[in-house]
């Protein structure tokens, strides 16, 4: 098995095109064409972690956080993200990272986090913006039905839980062609009215490529007249965060007290408890304070995340229950989700969990 197969699994699980504009997702070391021994799934790609990849013989290591974030400049060795990319490369090994790619999907690192304290009814916190666009395109009656088809093969026409929809309407099309033009109906100089079918689909933005592709080979025109518009809908489905409900109320020390069980965290930060019963909960797994505001907004009894400071407790404004479990606590069965994954796809092939710790942070 190549690398590049096991990493059309990773995007299939989290697809790069999911993750944030400032994020660095994907493969960051190695090359995808050398056969894969093994792979290790890990949360940091951190030295020791690249020591296990080569005691285990893993020739691949999937890590949650990327190694290599910003630009380097020169590779010396002087700090651990340095010492951490030359070991690889001087044994062979790949590193790939999901990071923002699965924060953003409906069934990743929040809702990981929803599962693991029992919440139901879940739902994105901040869907993602710029993300959904809307194709137009006309054919001939005989030509529609196949058409839409294809489209939707490709990934066009989902909506939340449905799939296949389109908006269809009939209309007169027009045209006359030049000297070099080989019309499907009537002849070169020929002015011709059509009955056509106007097709309306949206769609992912990444899968636009595939969605032309498709449409060009499949309309009957020689030239295929169509139209693409980025819509300001957010996607309901990706993004980041993610609000979710427990089945009985609880006081605020009993959460708190689940929370901390749950997540296995040492310490938790919270603002003033306000004597309210916990029930609508929102998440979002590592540096959330972003989403304060949209935790209130959306009528959070308690909002958990990670790597608050001083002055942002304040933003609970007295009206939920602010909560900073811990960074690497709040994604803590984000590696084990996908060594389960991978195992799930890629059967009879060493997919293993890290055993190393990689929690930077420590409690008395």
């Amino acid at each position: 098995m190549k690398i590049k197969e096991i990493l059309s699994v990773l995007e299939e699980m989290a697809p790069l095109a999911f993750a944030e504009d400032f994020d660095n997702v994907g493969l960051l070391v190695g090359d995808q064409n050398a056969d894969a021994t093994g792979v290790l799934v890990c949360h940091d790609a951190l030295e020791n972690v690249i020591d296990e990849a080569i005691a285990k013989k893993c020739n691949l290591v999937v890590c949650f956080h990327p190694i290599l974030f910003s630009g380097l400049k020169k590779i010396t060795g002087k700090n651990y993200v340095e010492r951490s990319i030359i070991k690889a490369i001087k044994n062979d090994i790949a590193i790939y990272a999901v990071h923002t790619a699965l924060d953003n999907h409906q069934d990743g690192v929040n809702k990981i986090f929803c599962d693991a304290l029992g919440l139901k009814k879940t739902k994105v916190l901040i869907p993602k913006p710029n993300f959904i666009r809307k194709l137009i395109t006309y054919t001939i009656p005989e030509n529609a039905e196949k058409l839409r088809n294809t489209l939707f093969d490709a990934g066009a026409g989902n909506i939340g839980n449905y799939e296949d929809c389109s908006f269809n309407s009939k209309g007169i099309g027009t045209y006359m062609g030049n000297e070099h033009s080989n019309p499907e109906i009537g002849e070169r100089f020929e002015f011709v009215e059509s009955e056509e079918i106007k097709i309306e689909v949206t769609f992912e933005k990444y899968l636009e490529s595939k969605i032309l592709k498709a449409l060009f080979k499949n309309h009957v025109y020689e030239e295929v007249a169509y139209e693409i518009y980025e819509l300001q809908n957010p996607h309901q489905n990706i993004g980041l965060g993610m609000i979710g409900e427990f089945e009985n109320p609880m006081s605020e020390k009993d959460f708190l007290a689940l929370v901390k069980d749950k997540m296995q965290a040492d310490g938790i930060r919270h603002s003033t408890f306000l004597g309210k019963s916990i029930k609508k909960v929102a998440v979002l797994g590592g540096s959330g304070s972003f989403a304060i505001k949209n935790a209130i907004q959306a009528d959070a009894d308690a909002f958990l995340t990670a790597d608050l400071k001083y002055h942002q407790f304040y933003e609970a404004e007295n009206r939920l229950l602010l909560a900073d479990i811990g960074h690497f606590e709040s994604e803590r069965y984000t590696k084990n989700y996908i060594v389960d994954f991978l195992r799930k796809k890629i059967l009879n092939f060493a997919i293993i969990l890290s055993e190393e710790n990689t929690n930077p942070v420590k409690y008395l």
